[in-house]
Formats: structure tokens, sequence, C-alpha cells
């Protein structure tokens, strides 16, 4: 008998959401992350629940664009996100992540699924364990606190 876990079903009981507002100052997307992004898909890591992409007119007026042509230089191809919405994002949050924006600025709101915890977090609902906090460290306070220690790890 195998003393490995049994977890056959766990990926039918969604892993942790997250998301995530990526503001790209001037409206200026190069495509150049959306190779990652596919790959964390593909390779099952996480799961795209919605993805939208807001622009901010100078007037101050959000709109949600359309993924075929985020840009409006018809280069960017974002055909591979059509149809990347479960509906869980509306209006509000359009309007939410647009008031982050600048004028003519753009941005990508993500809403996923990360896959790779799913296993860990089933196996803790069944244990009738809660997550009571979760957060993110931002890199720069992280880098900080860092520079911070080498300096006084530092002889002199």
């Amino acid at each position: 008998m195998s003393s490995e876990p049994d977890t056959r079903g766990e990926l039918d009981e969604p892993g942790p959401i997250d998301y995530l507002v990526i503001a790209f100052p001037g409206s200026h997307l190069t495509g150049e992350g959306l190779p990652l992004l596919v790959d964390l898909v593909d390779r099952d890591i996480i799961r795209i629940l919605d993805l939208t992409f807001v622009r901010k007119d100078q007037d101050g007026t959000v709109t949600a664009v359309e993924l075929a042509d985020v840009t409006g230089d018809g280069r960017l191809d974002l055909t591979v996100f059509e149809g990347a919405s479960s509906g869980v994002l509306g209006e509000p949050d359009v309007a939410e992540a647009g008031a982050l924006l600048e004028p003519g600025d753009s941005a990508a709101v993500l809403l996923y699924e990360n896959r790779w915890a799913a296993p860990l977090a089933n196996a803790l609902r069944r244990e009738d364990a809660r997550i009571v906090a979760g957060g993110r460290v931002p890199l720069e306070d992280l880098l900080e606190v860092l520079d911070s220690l080498e300096r006084l790890d530092a002889p002199g």
C-alpha cells in the first residue's frame, strides 16, 4: 500500500484564487510577458478565470478593451486569451482597476486560480483548517530589507 496521499479528484475543487491589475503606462504593451503567461497555463500551474483589458482615456473615461487588439496597432495578438471570461469580473471591477490608472494608461485585469496549490488547499479543507490571512510582499520592500541586512552583516 502506498504512503502517498490520495489526490484523485482534487483538481475538481479549485485552488486559491488571486487577481492582478497590471498597468501599462502610456498603454505601451509589447506582449513580452504573454508567452510566459501561456506557459503557466499550459503547465497547469494557473488557470485563467478572467482576463480583461481596460483603458483610461485622457478625459478619465474608463472602458473595457477588446482582447483582439488592445494596443490598436494591429500587431499584438491576444486572441489566445479570447473567451477567458468566467463572468466573475464585472463593471465595478473594471471601474476599480481604471481608478488605479493615469489618463492614457491601460491595464490587464487577471483573475486566476493557483492550480499548483489545489491539492494543499483541498487537504487543508478536509482537515477543517482555514487560511486566516494572506498577502503579497512587494518586491521593493523585500529588496530593501535584504539590503539592510547585508549592510548590518558587512565588516567594518
